[in-house]
C-alpha cells in the first residue's frame, strides 16, 4: 500500500496474558482497522542474550541482529512496558541496551503507551525516556498516553473491547504513524 506507515510494537512483559500484552495486540487489532498503518508485534524479548558491551560488535548475536532488523525495518515505534520496583523490568531494560550501541532508534518516531493504575509506572515512563534520549528516538510526547486498564478489561481473546480504550489506542497510533 503507498504510503504505508509500519509501526513496531515493543512489549516489556514477558509474562503472557499482561496487560501490557493486551494493549498491544489491541493496537494491532485497532491499526488493521486505520488504513495506511501496519503493525509487527516484536516477539523476540525473552531470547536476547544479556548485554554485554564486548558482544556489541559484528557479527551480533543471532536475536539482536533480529532485534536491530526489526527496528530498522519500522517506520515508528510503540512501546507498552510494566514497572518494576520503580523501573524498567530488567528484561525490557536488556532489550533498550541492545538498541544503544546501534542507530537504528536513532531519528525513529517513538511512544508509549502506560496501561498502570492510577499513580503508578512514572518510573517506568521516566526510565524510557531517558534511556530512548540516549538512543536518540524522537520521542512524541503528543502520541505517549496513559490508558490504564482496569482488571478484567481483558477479553478472553486478550484484547480489550472497551471501545473508549480502543479510540485512545486508535489516537496513539496515528499520532504516531503521522510522524
Amino acid at each position: 500500500m503507498p504510503n504505508e506507515r509500519h509501526i513496531l510494537l515493543l512489549p516489556g512483559s514477558l509474562r503472557a496474558g499482561s496487560a501490557n500484552e493486551a494493549v498491544l495486540r489491541t493496537a494491532a487489532a485497532v491499526a488493521d482497522e486505520l488504513p495506511g498503518v501496519r503493525t509487527t508485534y516484536y516477539t523476540g524479548l525473552a531470547g536476547l542474550p544479556h548485554f554485554n558491551p564486548d558482544h556489541d560488535t559484528d557479527p551480533l548475536p543471532q536475536p539482536v541482529a533480529a532485534l536491530r532488523a526489526a527496528i530498522e525495518a519500522a517506520d515508528a515505534l510503540l512501546f507498552c512496558t510494566p514497572e518494576y520496583a520503580g523501573t524498567l523490568p530488567g528484561a525490557f531494560k536488556n532489550l533498550l541496551d541492545w538498541t544503544v550501541g546501534g542507530v537504528e532508534i536513532s531519528d525513529r518516531p517513538a511512544a508509549w503507551i502506560n496501561c498502570a493504575a492510577p499513580g503508578r509506572g512514572q518510573g517506568a515512563e521516566a526510565t524510557l525516556s531517558t534511556v530512548l534520549g540516549y538512543t536518540g528516538a524522537a520521542v512524541l510526547a503528543d502520541a505517549c498516553a496513559r490508558i490504564p486498564l482496569e482488571r478484567g478489561a481483558v477479553g478472553p481473546d486478550g484484547l480489550v473491547a472497551d471501545p473508549l480504550v480502543r479510540g485512545r489506542i486508535g489516537e496513539v497510533l496515528a499520532r504516531l504513524a503521522a510522524a
